[in-house]
């Protein structure tokens, strides 16, 4: 791959200082969005929620699936059209992954892989400098084994903490580790000055996020239960949420401590991709059904009224009628709080886009619907438990009609007349309706 690619365009500037960023996937992309925006700042330049006001446009980009590398290059090409002058940058782990293919699109300036996140401002800015012809700069490379230290700002309620990137798992239908290398962190002790950091902004949630976290101390010869326990003891913070984590990650260690922890909520996001133990395999999950079956139970023994939310993929190759049916009514069984279906979608570079057994497009359609009602299903189930029982909400903000929102501890969304100074504070509510989704429309204080 040629690291620069002579593509001529003109470009007028008058002042370099208005940048917007546009961000697609995952939250480990938004918290890394956020730092290049302090970058950006610190560098001189004001961060705008409008393409055509802005002098550089910034793209994180997601690679999960073909519907994500499609979004990502419709965006590019709208984002284009409405500021044809503005310096284009895109990065993430669309552009990790075909940068040559990115660069190619027209209005793209800057082509920026995952591992030269931390250089993005310098080449950007180095860019926007020049009047006349630039030229693009194709910087994604295949070793990735730095770590872009980042995390969400700018939300008074919420902040997305980066503990881990890359995976060493290899997953036959993911591109992840390729995207987004070798499991990595940075120590405990440098998470635990950015959770303070996060504290003296006036945050009071922090979501743990990241690509493998229950890997977390691949680097540093730590333990993702020795981060858990530091970061509980930071002031400031009054909840932590654990986003994504493997089922053969999530120890007995980890779900006892999130029991006792008042600060650790009490919701989990588990991906189990499959309920059935022949396509597990063919996947090359670490686990069978009867192993992801004690995890739940493990949960539910310890937090009866934990949030449980659970990754399933449906139409992978080789998965037939009767596999389906298995993953159905294990699911069924679990009765998890919610279901995030995804119809599999072949990616270059994996085993799985060779195997036999490929399901029309029309089954996984069929297949990704029931589990949608499945889910619906369930998870106005899980919410109805709590109909007229008192709980804690963190005031988010506040939506149309007067109406703020916030969630609860266990991730009930909760919805109720705005009071003046509430949002950022968590406040003792009675949930007293939910409608046929499973939003809570009435509560009260």
């Amino acid at each position: 791959m040629s690291p620069f690619c002579n593509l001529p365009k003109i470009l007028y500037f008058c002042v370099m200082k208005k940048v917007s960023f546009h961000t697609l996937g995952c939250k480990l992309n938004f918290s890394e969005s956020s730092t290049l925006a302090r970058h950006f700042a610190d560098g001189g330049y004001e961060r705008t929620s409008s393409a055509t006001e802005s002098d550089i446009i910034v793209i994180n980009t997601c690679s999960v699936t073909d519907h994500a590398d499609k979004k990502c290059r419709n965006l590019i090409r709208r984002l284009h059209r409405l500021n044809p002058s503005a310096l284009i940058a895109v990065t993430g782990c669309y552009a990790q992954l075909k940068s040559e293919e990115i660069a190619g699109i027209e209005g793209v300036d800057l082509v920026v892989g995952n591992n030269g996140k931390g250089s993005l401002f310098e080449l950007a800015d180095r860019l926007a400098s020049h009047r006349g012809a630039t030229e693009i700069h194709t910087c994604a490379t295949s070793e990735l084994t730095s770590f872009f230290a980042s995390f969400s700002s700018g939300d008074r309620t919420r902040s997305f903490l980066k503990v881990q990137d890359g995976c060493d798992y290899r997953c036959s239908y993911c591109t992840i580790p390729l995207a987004r290398g070798i499991s990595r962190n940075i120590s405990i002790e440098s998470l635990v000055g950015e959770a303070e950091t996060i504290a003296a902004s006036g945050c009071r949630e922090i979501v743990l996020t990241g690509v493998n976290i229950g890997d977390f101390g691949r680097t540093t010869g730590e333990s993702f239960i020795d981060l858990l326990h530091c970061l509980d003891a930071v002031d400031g913070i009054e909840r932590y949420r654990i986003s994504s984590i493997e089922p053969n990650l999530l120890s007995d260690d980890v779900i006892e401590f999130t029991a006792r922890s008042p600060k650790f909520m009490p919701h989990f996001h588990i991906p189990l991709q499959s309920g059935c133990d022949k396509i597990l395999a063919l996947m090359r999950r670490r686990y069978n059904t009867s192993m992801f079956r004690t995890k739940i139970e493990k949960v539910r023994r310890h937090i009866p009224d934990a949030f449980i939310g659970i990754d399933v993929i449906v139409g992978f190759p080789g998965e037939t009628d009767d596999d389906f049916e298995q993953t159905y009514a294990f699911l069924e069984s679990l009765q998890p709080s919610f279901l995030h279906v995804f119809p599999y979608s072949e990616r270059a570079d994996t085993d799985a886009i060779h195997m036999d057994g490929k399901v029309s497009p029309e089954n996984k359609e069929r297949r990704a619907a029931r589990l949608g009602e499945l889910s619906r299903r369930l998870h106005r189930n899980f919410v109805e438990r709590f109909v007229g029982q008192r709980a804690v909400m963190l005031v988010e903000g506040i939506r149309k009609g007067g109406i703020m929102f916030g969630y609860t501890g266990n991730y009930l969304r909760c919805e109720m007349p705005y009071e003046k100074g509430l949002t950022g504070k968590l406040i003792e509510i009675t949930i007293k309706e939910i409608d046929d989704d499973g939003t809570i429309v009435k509560a009260t204080r």
